[in-house]
């Protein structure tokens, strides 16, 4: 029994039952709940910029050819852009059969306050601006604020750097493997705390917004979950298959990296964990370092579906009509603005705020609705953006002949 309540995917899940329990009978409990669960994040952000940078730097230094590093980086993107096109499409397909949004009862909306923050994020959302943004003007400022497209970008140029060195930069690699050991000996402390942050996060969610409010959107949670179960054992099962890897085996093998995300509604939580996991299931460092900071940004599976069913949602619940030519419309600019907000904070509710504000179908006001559930769907939404990342990078690696199936072999058999 002992050896049970050791083990650390017991803790997380006990700790999320926990914090169902006491948000739901101590709703004075959110303050001292959210401290809790922006400790344990914040503890997590501290390590991502420095393991991304030693990550990438240590995997363009190993791989030398510029050229190969531009060809995994083109693959990536190509595969998030069809990935998260089919991603769009099953969502607005599911949003039209299930019609979440029909009969809906929606309140007047006499506060809009609460989104004026997201309505002004989305009027300066800009997509040129967003791909200038890329390239820091002061690396420092990068590192410091976290950005990770930034940093991604700094360290493919460093590791090129590096690898244009020859035997004069062996002495820098070592060093930067031993630092690179030293953040994931500490990470490796860290995650013993997150069964305390799956608590915290689970019982602000649920002393916040109560359980009560769930009621009401039901449908349209119950569609959106459907949908991306729909979407990770299906289309990424049959991705897997292509790719002769076990869905299954990889979702077990990551399932520690799924329930923090659970807990916490971050995905962030989960960043260095699975980049370590990634490499022990097979993947190069090379590869990793690339297509999982990348992927944060562009690989978003479960906002991407979440934002087509969500903008299909208040049409019906406002009895818009939204003939396939809008709706396919409305798909276009969500595959823009879906990336151009990925550095933002609060970037789905400014997505779709910049989405309403662009078409003019339906008013930016009617996303207030949504504040209440969002919290819920936001666990689904997170953890279908890992599952797709790291899947991602094993598509990748293996594309690439960058894959060990000795390692994969070993990680499922102790998994």
């Amino acid at each position: 029994m002992k050896r049970i309540f050791s083990n650390l995917t017991v803790q997380v899940l006990l700790a999320i039952v926990s914090g169902i329990v006491v948000g739901a009978v101590f709703p004075q409990f959110a303050p001292a709940a959210k401290i809790i669960s922006q400790t344990f994040i914040s503890l997590i952000q501290m390590l991502i910029a420095p393991i991304i940078f030693l990550t990438i730097v240590l995997g363009i230094a190993s791989m030398g050819d510029i050229k190969k590093v531009g060809k995994v980086g083109g693959k990536a993107l190509l595969y998030f852009e069809i990935v998260t096109t089919f991603a769009l499409f099953i969502g607005l397909a599911i949003a039209n059969i299930l019609k979440p949004g029909e009969g809906f009862v929606h309140q007047a909306i006499n506060d809009v306050s609460k989104i004026a923050v997201y309505q002004k994020e989305a009027a300066g959302m800009n997509w040129a601006d967003f791909l200038s943004h890329i390239i820091p003007h002061n690396i420092f400022e990068a590192f410091a604020k976290g950005n990770i497209l930034q940093i991604l970008f700094f360290a493919v140029l460093f590791g090129y750097g590096i690898s244009h060195l020859g035997e004069a930069g062996q002495s820098l690699i070592q060093t930067f493997d031993k630092l690179s050991r030293v953040f994931f000996n500490i990470m490796k402390v860290v995650m013993k705390l997150a069964p305390i942050g799956a608590f915290g996060g689970m019982a602000f969610t649920v002393a916040t917004f109560g359980l009560k409010t769930l009621a009401p959107m039901a449908k349209l949670m119950g569609s959106v979950y459907l949908t991306m179960a729909l979407f990770i054992f299906v289309v990424l099962n049959i991705i897997c298959v292509i790719f002769k890897f076990s869905l299954w085996k990889y979702l077990r093998f990551i399932r520690q990296e799924i329930l923090v995300v659970l807990g916490t509604s971050s995905s962030e939580s989960a960043l260095p964990g699975m980049m370590e996991k990634l490499e022990q299931f097979g993947c190069s460092k090379s590869v990793v370092g690339l297509v999982i900071p990348t992927g944060y940004s562009f690989n978003l599976d479960g906002t991407t579906i979440y934002l087509s069913m969500a903008v299909v949602f208040l049409a019906q619940a406002f009895q818009v009509p939204l003939p396939l030519s809008q709706q396919l419309t409305l798909m276009g600019i969500l595959m823009v603005t879906s990336k151009g907000a990925a550095a933002v904070t609060g970037g789905g509710f400014i997505v779709l705020a910049s989405t309403l504000a662009a078409t003019k179908i339906i008013p930016v006001e009617a996303v207030a609705i949504l504040l209440g559930v969002d919290r819920f769907m936001s666990e689904a939404r997170a953890i279908t953006n890992v599952i797709g990342n790291g899947v991602a990078a094993i598509v990748i690696a293996k594309s690439e002949k960058e894959f060990d199936e000795e390692k994969y072999r070993a990680a499922i058999r102790t998994s």
